[in-house]
């Protein structure tokens, strides 16, 4: 495991891009930066609020699920996000414009739902994207939050599942035939069979979600880890960054724990993404201490849509 970047400002949605740099947001800072392949880093964009996962569209532009924020708390050098902040206005689909930094909101809402702390996303093969909804937490409160399926163009965004508990990270298989995403609270990853896009119907063997299709268990991480977002291999094993444990774990496509990679020093191990040649490198945002790493993976990592080749 070596580091790439260190002083990161509480580092998620990690976009490995092709001459070794790395896209990511800090949010605490609130920005879009870039980290070089150097180690420097640099703002791309001042996005405000929460920004959290992000991806690559066919526009060769940047979306981000912009959460709205988190109070923060300080304890013994990490940061460490709290609850729903003072001043929060609600969560955002943003796009942002690489070229200029320009940054549009795409959307706030779905049939007058508001959009309460959106958290990751990915596009499939036709450009539309999946992204979660988490929610906020407040001292006696907790969203139920959401799965959303989503045009780049701002035209339209429907709902996949509602309501869920703590959705996180999510991502598509490796012929885009099932819908993984990630359950933060439980330590849980589900899937759904996807009939097409934006639309999930059951299949296998049936455990209780709080969906109104239920979803099926692929893996639960072992002791106290909690789950964040998550990356699939060209294997189509499923590795979502582990909190509290500080790790990542790898699940096998037909269920069953793969291997456990621990990440040293950092318990909010927070995102995984895959780049590097051939795709080899697993970059990992390890974020209480602002830390981007990478670790070479046994495998190739699966290429994104619009992004790897």
């Amino acid at each position: 495991m070596r580091v790439v970047a260190e002083g990161l400002r509480f580092p998620e949605g990690p976009i490995a891009l092709d001459d070794g740099s790395v896209l990511l947001v800090e949010i605490e800072r609130g920005t879009l930066s870039l980290v070089t392949a150097e180690g420097s880093v640099e703002v791309v964009a001042e996005l405000g609020g929460g920004p959290n996962g992000a991806a690559i569209g066919p526009d060769g532009a940047v979306y981000v699920c912009n959460n709205g924020g988190f109070s923060w708390r300080y304890v013994d050098g990490m940061v460490l996000p709290g609850m729903q902040p003072d001043g929060y206005r609600g969560g955002s689909i943003q796009r942002v414009d690489l070229g200029s930094g320009h940054v549009t909101t795409l959307y706030t809402e779905c049939d007058g739902w508001p959009l309460r702390g959106p958290n990751d996303l990915v596009f499939d093969r036709s450009g539309g994207f999946y992204f979660t909804d988490l929610g906020k937490g407040r001292e006696r409160e907790l969203d139920r939050g959401g799965i959303y399926y989503a045009q780049p163009d701002g035209s339209g965004v429907i709902t996949v599942a509602r309501p869920l508990i703590t959705p996180n990270g999510v991502g598509l298989s490796p012929d885009e035939d099932r819908l993984y995403y990630a359950e933060t609270m439980t330590g849980r990853v589900w899937y759904w069979e996807l009939d097409r896009p934006g639309v999930v119907v059951s299949g296998g063997t049936q455990l209780a979600s709080s969906a109104g299709i239920p979803a099926t268990l692929l893996g639960v991480v072992p002791g106290e880890g909690r789950v964040d977002s998550l990356a699939v291999d060209s294997e189509g094993n499923v590795c979502v960054a582990t909190l509290v444990t500080g790790a990542v774990t790898a699940f096998a496509p037909g269920g069953g724990l793969r291997a456990i990679l621990p990440v040293p020093g950092d318990p909010m191990v927070t995102n995984v993404c895959f780049g590097g040649p051939e795709l080899r490198t697993a970059y990992i945002t390890a974020s209480a201490f602002g830390t981007l790493m990478a670790h070479e993976w046994h495998c190739r990592g699966l290429p994104l849509n619009f992004l790897n080749t």
